[in-house]
């Protein structure tokens, strides 16, 4: 399969004196400017995670690409004593503000650790922005007042990573994709969930959602029609779990394995977004999601078309955007590009983690024949059934 044709190919992070993994990418459209995060590591480990970095970009419509500023080390975003992970910027159009959700641990205090001695020691944070990412505001420690008492029923959790949301509703609710491993009673291990973070007051004070499904891990959301909320789940069972909800995030309903969206060993993490759909009539919006093609190994990225969501049988065949080595990745929906067709912004890890890499490529570019006809669907991969467990 070739690789897809692309506006712009640009490696943002560069392995040296430093390691950069876990890639989170926002844009936000009255600026016109893209916000590219990853951690800084002194090695490929996650215990060797530090702080965050951060490159802005002004996309240019007259020459079809983004114009990357010079990297800058996020130095207000980390508790004394904890090393800072797992990005997970989001924007607030009606109050113009940028906030950028991550988790903080204790020095070189491992996943691992936390689950088998059941003890969370992982904390919410956030740090804030009024202009566009330019400067920011102390971290603040959100584990109290946003989890409360679940915190002591985890073995530890994460948000994200990748970006946030706003829905279009009333409030201009803002929607934190997360997981937690929840205890249980000796000898079973703790299980991952995905679930949701919500505010309703622009980021005043939050709520948790109620968890999606068991064995769900690093998560995305994207906005459907009819105040539709659809997630999109890690999961080790060989295959994506998607699941929607009609009240904003607080419960999803309808969770299922999407053969079509199968997922290496382990599971990797993958990202998803909503745009309008094309053609005549009211087609509603389609989504668009990046991850690992190789379903042995995290390899050659690509993206995936729905032009019918939910429906879980239709979900194209992927177009290629990198071939090799490639994992963690995160996508943003960025208006009409200059062929016409939706535009799209892919930051992904590439190169066995040595790299991070900004492609700038429109719905045409990947998908030639969806100006036209309608591509034919292939018969679903033979996958296990997936069993829920509550």
């Amino acid at each position: 399969m070739a690789v897809c044709e692309a506006l712009q190919r640009e490696r943002l992070f560069q392995a040296g004196a430093h390691v950069y993994r876990i890639p989170a990418l926002l844009y936000l459209p009255r600026h016109r400017t893209l916000l590219a995060f990853a951690e800084q590591r002194t090695s490929k480990k996650d215990e060797d995670t530090k702080l965050f970095v951060l490159r802005r970009g002004d996309l240019d419509p007259a020459a079809h690409r983004v114009q990357w500023q010079a990297s800058e080390v996020l130095t207000t975003a980390q508790l004394p004593g904890h090393r800072s992970m797992n990005p997970c910027p989001l924007y607030d159009e009606a109050t113009n503000t940028l906030f950028l959700f991550f988790i903080a641990i204790p020095g070189q205090v491992s996943e691992r650790h936390q689950l088998d001695t059941r003890n969370n020691v992982t904390r919410l944070c956030q740090v804030t922005s009024r202009d566009q990412g330019r400067s920011w505001g102390p971290a603040l420690d959100l584990t109290s007042t946003a989890l409360g008492a679940a915190h002591a029923q985890w073995a530890t959790f994460a948000v994200g990573p990748g970006h946030g949301l706003q829905l279009p509703d009333s409030h201009g609710s803002l929607v934190l994709p997360a997981y937690a491993y929840r205890l249980q009673d000796t000898p079973l291990k703790p299980t991952p969930r995905a679930f949701c973070l919500l505010s309703h007051d622009h980021g005043s004070t939050w709520a948790r959602g109620h968890f999606v499904a068991g064995h769900t891990l690093e998560c995305q959301v994207a906005s459907l029609e009819g105040g539709l909320l659809y997630i999109n789940a890690r999961s080790p069972w060989g295959a994506r779990i998607q699941a929607q909800s009609t009240n904003g995030g607080l419960d999803f309903g309808g969770v299922q394995q999407v053969p079509r969206l199968p997922e290496p060993l382990l599971g990797c993490q993958g990202s998803v977004v909503s745009f309008p759909g094309l053609g005549a009539g009211t087609p509603g919006s389609w989504l668009l999601y990046s991850h690992p093609t190789d379903p042995q190994k995290r390899a050659n990225l690509g993206v995936y078309l729905n032009k019918q969501p939910p429906d879980t049988k239709a979900w194209l065949e992927p177009r290629l955007l990198a071939t090799g080595s490639c994992a963690y990745s995160d996508l943003q929906s960025l208006g009409p590009g200059p062929d016409g067709s939706p535009q799209f912004g892919c930051l992904y890890e590439a190169k066995d983690y040595e790299e991070i890499v900004f492609i700038l490529f429109t719905l045409r570019q990947a998908f030639p024949p969806e100006s036209s006809p309608q591509l034919a669907l292939k018969p679903p991969l033979l996958i296990p059934p997936f069993v829920s467990e509550g």
